[in-house]
C-alpha cells in the first residue's frame, strides 16, 4: 500500500515548521513501514509505503495528519504571543 500526502501553507516557513515537526516519524518506522517527509516550497510532502497490515498503513495516516495538526496548532498560539 502507498499513500501521498501533500499538505499547502501559506508560506514556506510555516511549511518548514510543519516538515521539521513530523519529521522525526521517518526515523521510527517498523519493519515494512517507510514513511519519508520533504518540504517542497509551500508544500509538505509525505510518501508512506506499508508492507503489512492495512491497520498499521491507517494508523500511520492518521499518526501523521494529528503531528501536522498538532504542529499548526501550536504555530497559531505562538503567532498569537
Amino acid at each position: 500500500m502507498e499513500a501521498t500526502i501533500t499538505l499547502e501553507y501559506a508560506d514556506e516557513k510555516t511549511a518548514a515548521a510543519v516538515a521539521n515537526a513530523v519529521s522525526p516519524d521517518n526515523f521510527k518506522t517498523p519493519i515494512g513501514l517507510h514513511v519519508k517527509t520533504v518540504r517542497e516550497d509551500r508544500k509538505v510532502v509525505t510518501q508512506i509505503q506499508c508492507e503489512g497490515k492495512l491497520a498499521t498503513f491507517t494508523a500511520t495516516i492518521d499518526d501523521l495528519l494529528f503531528s501536522a495538526s498538532t504542529a499548526e496548532k501550536t504555530l497559531k498560539t505562538i503567532k498569537k504571543i
